[in-house]
This record gives structure tokens, C-alpha cells and sequence, in this order.
């Protein structure tokens, strides 16, 4: 039986390596584009990387990193059977999640309200390498925002599994699974964040 459990964790654990593996080329092609454009842009990726809030950037860095560690800490609170503590855990990372989705939310806004946005009149009246910087802009932190949310929902997910007992100290390949995925979105906002933030600054 034992031998049994061990195999259908091994798939489990090899699928979702392959399924981050995917992750990691959708933001990695994300990445190269914007490398490409920074090559031909210099000026202009400086001149609108300066009109991004670093103390947004920064803050929702230290979420995040503080969301993967509380991931970390109940996976191994759950393999030692603290239960509690390991919902606990969970419920600081979902509260995590939920920081860092209103700090984006007022960053937004205040791009949006300034008419800094995908398709605005203001952003064409900028110069064509300022107004590339921001439409790559919005859509690396769009879509890593959606992953934040979907992740967030896994890991709900995993507290109700944790809840009835489907998830426990002897079968936790699903959250460790969950848990990987965060830590995955997590890691990509630590490339997100200089490179947005820091280096044209």
C-alpha cells in the first residue's frame, strides 16, 4: 500500500514540475520581449520606469516573501501534525495574497488616473518606447496578478481539503503541490520587481 502512495506522489510531484515548467516559459518569453525592447528603448524604459512607485514594489516584495515563508513553515507544521497552526499559516498567506492584490489596485489606479493605460490617448502622445514599457508593464503584472488570485484559491482550497482531513500529515502532496506554485509566483515577481522598479531607476 505504501509503495501505492509513493508512486501517485511521484506523478503528482513530476506533473507539476511540468505544469511550472510551462510558468516558467510564459514569463521567461515575457522577459526576453522586455530585454528586447530595453536594448532599443534605453532612454525611454528609463524615463517611464521613473514614474513607477518603488515603495509599491518594494512592499508587495516583502508580502510575498513573507507569504512563501508561512507556505514553507505549514508544510512542515502539517508533516508534524499541527494542524491548526499549519491553517494558520495558510490563512496569513491568503491574507498575503489579498495585500498584495490592494497595493496593485492602488497602483493601478493611480496609473489609470493619470491616463497611463494600454490604449489611452495620454500613452500615445508618449514616445513609442515609453508607451512599449508600459504595455508590457500591464500585461507581466496583469497576468502575474491573475496567478497571485489563482493561487490564492488553491491554497483556500487546500485549508478546506486540510479541514476534512484529506489533506494530513501523512498525504500532503497537495498542498506541497499548492505550495510550489506559490513559491513559482513569488519568484517571479523577485524578477518582475528590479526590472520594473529597481533598474530603471
Amino acid at each position: 500500500m505504501s509503495g501505492h502512495v509513493h508512486k501517485d506522489y511521484t506523478g503528482a510531484k513530476f506533473g507539476m514540475w511540468l505544469f511550472l515548467f510551462t510558468e516558467v516559459l510564459l514569463f521567461g518569453g515575457l522577459f526576453i520581449l522586455y530585454s528586447v525592447y530595453l536594448a532599443r528603448y534605453p532612454k525611454e524604459f528609463i524615463t517611464a520606469g521613473k514614474e513607477l512607485n518603488v515603495w509599491f514594489g518594494g512592499g508587495n516584495t516583502l508580502v510575498l516573501l513573507t507569504s512563501s515563508l508561512f507556505v514553507a513553515v505549514s508544510i512542515t507544521a502539517l508533516r508534524r501534525g499541527a494542524k491548526k497552526l499549519c491553517l494558520g499559516l495558510l490563512g496569513g498567506t491568503i491574507a498575503c495574497a489579498a495585500i498584495f492584490m490592494i497595493n496593485k489596485y492602488f497602483e493601478w489606479s493611480a496609473k489609470i488616473h493619470h491616463g497611463i493605460y494600454p490604449g489611452s490617448a495620454h500613452l500615445k502622445e508618449l514616445q513609442p518606447g515609453e508607451m512599449v514599457f508600459f504595455n508590457i508593464y500591464y500585461l507581466t503584472t496583469g497576468l502575474h496578478g491573475i496567478h497571485v488570485v489563482i493561487g490564492g484559491l488553491v491554497l483556500a482550497w487546500a485549508m478546506l481539503l486540510i479541514k476534512s482531513d484529506r489533506i494530513n500529515a501523512d498525504d500532503w502532496v497537495i498542498l506541497e503541490n499548492a505550495g510550489l506554485y506559490w513559491h513559482l509566483v513569488d519568484l517571479i515577481w523577485i524578477f518582475i520587481f528590479p526590472l520594473y522598479y529597481l533598474i530603471l531607476h
